[in-house]
């Protein structure tokens, strides 16, 4: 417990630890799917924040919001919800062997956790009352699915927007 006192008086040590804490969650997840033989995914991504009156938090991003779907980098739409909240499952249908991108953006208290299913990516959003987080992560596929499903899973303390897309 002395070194977590000595650690809170230098806020960018804690800075630090919380981005390198973050990195190795993100990097467990991604072994346990590593294990399926069908697929193979790409880093879990946080898109980087931008200049502005935010926190500096790697998960905010300067224009953000949980009342619209955010909006997809390349291709096409295949799921949305926006100012959502709870659980949720949504169907996506048939996905190709594209890369398949899932957005999503939080607001509230907790922890958001999305599940794109039967390939198991799973990764889970820190949400804040003060501001949007927002988390962006991409999953290749060596074969196309007929049916997928996305499943999120938040306390109803949390606001949220979803896009997945290819």
């Amino acid at each position: 417990m002395p070194a977590i006192t000595r650690l809170t008086r230098h806020p960018s040590i804690v800075a630090v630890c919380v981005v390198l804490s973050g990195f190795a969650l993100n990097g467990c997840s991604r072994n346990d799917q590593a294990n399926s033989p069908d697929r193979s995914t790409t880093p879990a991504t946080t898109m980087p924040a931008t200049p502005g009156k935010s926190s500096g938090r790697a998960e905010h991003i300067t224009g953000e919001s949980v009342t619209k779907a955010p909006k997809l980098l390349s291709g096409v739409p295949l799921a949305q919800a926006a100012s959502a909240k709870g659980n949720r499952e949504i169907e996506l249908g048939h996905i190709t062997t594209q890369p398949l991108s899932v957005l999503v953006n939080c607001q509230g208290q907790g922890t958001l956790t999305i599940e794109v299913r039967p390939m198991g990516l799973r990764f889970p959003l820190e949400c804040v009352v003060s501001e949007v987080s927002s988390t962006y992560n991409e999953l290749h596929l060596k074969k196309s699915r007929e049916r997928s499903v996305v499943s999120v899973t938040a306390p109803s303390s949390v606001r949220w927007s979803l896009t997945v897309g290819q």
